[in-house]
């Protein structure tokens, strides 16, 4: 299970909230990261990994460290399940699997060719990591707007108490957070600013923007 809050600010935020974490001596920083990340569907339409009885996300994700030019990739399986809504924070249902970056044409040809599964979006974004061996603590700027990412990783500390320490930390309150999914947030901005809703999320095409 993974247990994580999010929040959501304008674009003109993104130093600013960096700045603000690099200032933290108990937080290590990773790095900043370009990330494309594709959405595959069932290739079953009754097996619809949207449907709302299921409400879940199989991505392949490639990384690339802006910095030292290194890339990676994972596949990964989230999904809502009936506990996800029930506390102050989310609680999901996550499984990844890291692969070598040069074999995604395989993996890709596997899926799309042989499994028949379906491409149904994709999105880019920079993601900036800080951690601990407590939280980990992510800044990712999506062409829509800035995501605020506070995630337990204590395997002594309830999730509740890790998060919390980090709201209260960072001067945030819990009541602003987003309960839902990046998606969901690009889907309600589109709607809300009557703009397109394209289905690969990418930098320079025209999207609405978090305020």
């Amino acid at each position: 299970m993974e247990s994580e809050v999010r929040f959501y600010y304008s674009n003109n935020k993104y130093e600013e909230i960096n700045n603000i974490l690099k200032t933290y001596k108990e937080l290590k920083y990773e790095g900043c990261f370009f990330e494309l990340t594709i959405q595959y569907d069932h290739p079953m339409k009754q097996k619809s990994f949207y449907k709302k009885e299921i409400d879940g996300r199989f991505r392949v994700r490639t990384s690339r460290n802006i910095i030292t030019g290194t890339s990676k990739a994972k596949i990964s399986w989230k999904r809502r399940v009936e506990q996800t809504f029930q506390g102050i924070v989310n609680n999901e249902e996550e499984v990844e699997l890291d692969f070598k970056y040069d074999e995604l044409g395989n993996l890709t040809f596997l899926l799309e060719n042989v499994i028949k599964m379906k491409k149904i979006e994709s999105y880019e974004r920079y993601r900036n990591v800080f951690f601990n061996k407590d939280v980990e603590i992510v800044v990712d700027k999506y062409p829509f707007g800035i995501a605020l990412e506070i995630e337990n990783k204590s395997k002594d500390k309830s999730p509740n108490e890790t998060i919390l320490f980090w709201i209260n930390r960072l001067g945030l309150d819990i009541n602003e957070s987003f309960r839902l999914s990046w998606d969901d947030k690009y889907t309600q901005l589109c709607k809300e600013q009557n703009i397109e809703i394209y289905k690969n999320v990418k930098f320079g095409l025209p999207m609405p923007q978090v305020k």
